[in-house]
């Protein structure tokens, strides 16, 4: 006489061991891809926090900004554009965040509170006050003249020279904490430069 072989025996699930291989695998594939994504992610932006006070009114100490790091791997940089960068006089120090005033060639005057560029006046509606200091600064091949919003509480081109553009980090783009004060950044065209 033959059994049913289905009757009175409990199904034995054959897999048991091969699902908890297949939870392990799908914990492994999911670091993977996270740490993947977080690689690419900061190869292709920063985040970086304020500190100080010389880019006020535009952004504030403490807030946090998320730059594109290859904002000018396919772009030039432009007059009023805000970049974060290496401070050239020592690179390991931390970055710093200004807003770019002249371009290759240009010649930058401050004088009497007005910004010339090639003796033509910028208009300025980002700035916290017109500059108290004075100088003239011929911009050369692969360099930049970078002034702070706060232009007489900022540490920037007036005091310690021209930026080599190679030591750009990228270009903000907006706000992102507080989530108060989360708005993308104005770059404002310097108006006026010819």
């Amino acid at each position: 006489m033959l059994e049913d072989e289905t009757q009175g025996n409990i199904p034995v699930d054959e897999n048991k061991g091969g699902s908890i291989g297949r939870v392990l695998m799908d914990i492994v594939e999911t670091i993977l891809l996270s740490a993947i994504l977080f690689l690419m992610i900061n190869a292709l932006s920063a985040r970086v926090r304020v500190d100080g006070f010389s880019m006020v009114p535009t952004l504030q100490d403490g807030e946090f900004v998320f730059v594109n790091r290859l904002a000018y791997k396919f772009d030039e940089p432009n007059r009023g554009d805000i970049i974060v960068f290496h401070y050239p006089l020592d690179p390991q120090r931390q970055d710093l965040i200004k807003r770019i005033i002249g371009l290759p060639g240009d010649e930058v005057r401050v004088n009497g509170g007005k910004v010339l560029i090639n003796g033509i006046e910028i208009v300025e509606p980002y700035i916290a006050a017109p500059p108290t200091y004075h100088g003239r600064w011929q911009v050369g091949e692969e360099e930049l003249f970078v002034l702070g919003d706060n232009r007489n509480d900022s540490s920037d081109s007036h005091s310690w020279g021209l930026l080599p553009i190679n030591q750009i980090v990228g270009k903000a783009l907006f706000i992102y904490w507080p989530s108060t004060d989360w708005k993308m950044i104005d770059h404002f065209e310097v108006m006026g430069a010819g």
